[in-house]
């Protein structure tokens, strides 16, 4: 017994050397710190803001401009101070400027929902764009040019990416379906752009915002969001293919208004193809201005009547939708003389086995399904999404040395989850604009239309504005201008030139007119 428990007692002395062994402790603590230190990193790695600066120098309208680019991360919190998410952005700032006070700083973005803002930023903002050919095709092997219509020498630019889009991520990212909503995501932008003023002191600075598409939608709201909620005041908005009232572009049953705001726009489509009579394919604005008097005088009562309209005269109006459209009348009054846009882009050159685009509809695709009613891609965005797409990827790593290896979402697949907001009715943030525009007198609206553009048509941007029930001494605080052109216009060289004299002048127009 008394042997036993001598062993006994020698194994547990020898196990309490082993255990409070000074290097077996130091192995084991070192192991135990290495998987701690591992775990950290990981969760750091996710919420550590990025910070790449490079310097460059381009050519502007002749002047020669130096400049600071930064690819980084901003880090949002929640209210509890924890990471909610990380918003990727690219800036460019004018060296030299020491008084930022008076540098105009534009924040931009695109829309989709679920667009990056690659398309503005490589299209017409930033100093590098995509080189495309006079008509706007992108040719192989894609690669960027220095852009000299860039309005670097007029304001600092910042590309941002909302969630999802680009580099931007939800933290976790598990969660990034919070942000999929109209009023969601104004918030968390505005967030950013009050995060960036402070972080490099930019408060006093001019502020633009630049928006496209929905980014238009998200532009007039976040105007409003800034200005009611954080007292930001904003000098001027550009809007690039505008929707702000939904129910001018959204196609349903019930819903009659689209049908009559995009007929112009089908009329320069047809006219482009050169698929109207002779009298109404001499003069392109005159015929345009033509087929919105026919939509004013006719067509709007037409579809008023809906099915107290009699054979006759329904009749009569088929044939003057199908004179302004390049359609057969056959096929107006079997569409109930309600065209929609997916039905228009593959009827217009079906007998050439020809589709036409959504997004500008001078170009042309080929189409395998010949007696479908929807068109298999959209020309207009196929013809360019690989260019912008390879380019980029390539100036982000090498020129702006992001050495990041994670995808960046040029077009994220939210569309279909995104909340719009409204019950019973349509988004609609034209109420929005004016509230803003009434409030801040010193803000200035400038709106490109394109007129071959069926995704935001021109006729439903002008009835919006037109609607917005704004003071007649205020309507010349809004400069609309059209181009020859589509959703892009500024593919379009001749567009691209335009816009960027007409961007110059508002934004010098717009100071001046706040420095007096």
């Amino acid at each position: 017994m008394n042997t036993k428990l001598k062993y006994f007692r020698l194994f547990l002395f020898v196990l309490f050397l082993v255990r409070w062994d000074p290097a077996y402790s130091e192995e084991k603590g070192e192991k135990a710190s290495k998987s701690t230190e591992t775990e950290a990193d990981k969760k750091s790695c996710q919420e550590k803001e990025e910070y790449n600066e490079t310097k460059h120098r381009i050519i502007v309208q002749g002047q020669s401009i130096d400049y600071t680019a930064v690819a980084g991360t901003l880090i949002l919190n929640n209210d509890k101070c924890q990471p909610k998410a990380s918003m990727f952005y690219i800036s460019y700032t004018k060296d030299g400027e020491e008084a930022k006070s008076n540098r105009p700083i534009t924040f931009c973005f695109n829309g989709g929902p679920g667009s990056s803002s690659i398309w503005l930023h490589l299209g017409i903002l930033g100093p590098k764009r995509v080189d495309l050919n006079e008509n706007g095709d992108a040719l192989p092997p894609y690669h960027l040019t220095d852009n000299e219509f860039s309005l670097l020498d007029t304001t600092d630019l910042v590309f941002i990416d909302p969630i999802s889009t680009g580099f931007s991520r939800a933290i976790p990212v598990g969660e990034a379906d919070k942000y999929y909503g109209t009023q969601e995501d104004i918030k968390i932008i505005a967030e950013f752009i009050r995060l960036y003023i402070t972080r490099f002191h930019r408060w006093e600075s001019p502020k633009f915002i630049v928006g496209e598409s929905y980014g238009t939608t998200r532009a007039a709201a976040l105007a409003g969001y800034l200005h009611d909620n954080m007292y930001i005041y904003t000098n001027g908005l550009v809007f690039i293919s505008t929707v702000l009232n939904f129910q001018s572009i959204d196609f349903a049953a019930g819903n009659d208004l689209p049908y009559l705001l995009i007929l112009p726009s089908y009329t320069a489509t047809a006219w482009y193809h050169k698929k109207l009579s002779a009298p109404l394919q001499s003069n392109f604005l005159d015929t345009f201005q033509k087929a919105k008097e026919f939509v004013i005088n006719e067509y709007s009562l037409a579809l008023f009547k809906g099915d107290a309209l009699s054979s006759s005269e329904k009749k009569y109006i088929a044939k003057q939708i199908a004179q302004f459209t390049g359609l057969t009348p056959e096929y107006v009054e079997r569409s109930n003389l309600r065209i929609d846009t997916s039905h228009f882009t593959k009827e217009l050159l079906r007998n050439e086995k020809r589709t036409v685009g959504r997004f500008d509809s001078r170009f042309k695709g080929i189409d395998a399904n010949l007696v479908g009613e929807y068109f298999e891609y959209d020309p207009s965005l196929d013809v360019i999404i690989g260019a912008f797409t390879s380019t980029f990827n390539q100036y982000v790593a090498t020129e702006l040395q992001w050495k990041k290896e994670e995808p960046y979402e040029v077009l994220a697949e939210i569309y279909s989850k995104w909340d719009y907001g409204s019950r019973n009715q349509y988004l609609n943030v034209a109420e929005t604009l004016r509230s803003v525009l009434t409030k801040n007198p010193f803000l200035r609206t400038f709106v490109a239309n394109g007129y071959f553009d069926l995704a935001t048509p021109i006729y439903a941007t002008e009835y919006t504005f037109n609607h917005l029930g704004l003071d007649p001494t205020l309507l010349n605080h809004i400069t609309m201008k059209n181009y020859d052109a589509g959703h892009m216009m500024y593919i379009y060289r001749p567009s691209l030139i335009q816009l960027k004299k007409d961007l110059t002048q508002f934004y010098h127009d717009t100071l001046e007119d706040q420095n007096k």
